[in-house]
């Protein structure tokens, strides 16, 4: 491993992103919590938005919820393990889109593991929904996770390098 493929400016843009989607995530949540949630209640915003604190004890809508206390340990470490890939990944990165996308999934990631790690879940407060159907609540983490995803899916459409392998 060489001591140089930790300092890039691909790494430093990554790393950045994480970092601005992990304070972002952490403000708005103890802002949630602090200010506008307390006491909790459904605030409506415009058709089809809603701030609501809810809490998630799994990952992403809510799969994987564990009923016991040694749930949030296990999904914070599996959570860690994938950071730690991506950074790993985020060193060698190549493109404009990779390591944008590798910070956002990071700082999200990152985000979510506080949570558990305090609160023991996700604090999530984004309502979206259409008529009576709502879409599982989200908040700043999730959506660095999800937009970090769909932009590793273009990259790896639209890059235009050669695949390896």
């Amino acid at each position: 491993m060489n001591l140089a493929d930790w300092n890039t400016p691909i790494l430093r843009r990554g790393l950045l992103i994480a970092l601005v989607v992990l304070a972002l995530d952490q403000a708005s949540k103890w802002w949630i919590l602090l200010s506008v949630m307390n006491p909790p209640q459904l605030i409506e915003i415009m058709p089809m938005f809603n701030l609501v604190l809810t809490w998630n004890r799994g990952v992403s809508f809510g799969m994987f919820a564990m009923g016991h206390d040694i749930g949030p340990w296990i999904l914070s470490i599996v959570a860690v393990a994938i950071v730690t890939a991506l950074l790993f990944w985020l060193r060698k990165a190549e493109g404009r889109l990779v390591p944008i996308a590798i910070g956002l999934i990071v700082g999200g990631a990152i985000g979510n593991v506080i949570d558990r790690m305090i609160h023991g879940a996700v604090v999530d407060f984004l309502d979206v929904y259409w008529g009576s159907y709502h879409w599982p609540a989200f908040n700043v983490a999730d959506s660095g996770i999800t937009v970090g995803a769909v932009l590793l899916v273009v990259d790896s459409l639209f890059s235009g390098r050669p695949q390896k392998g």
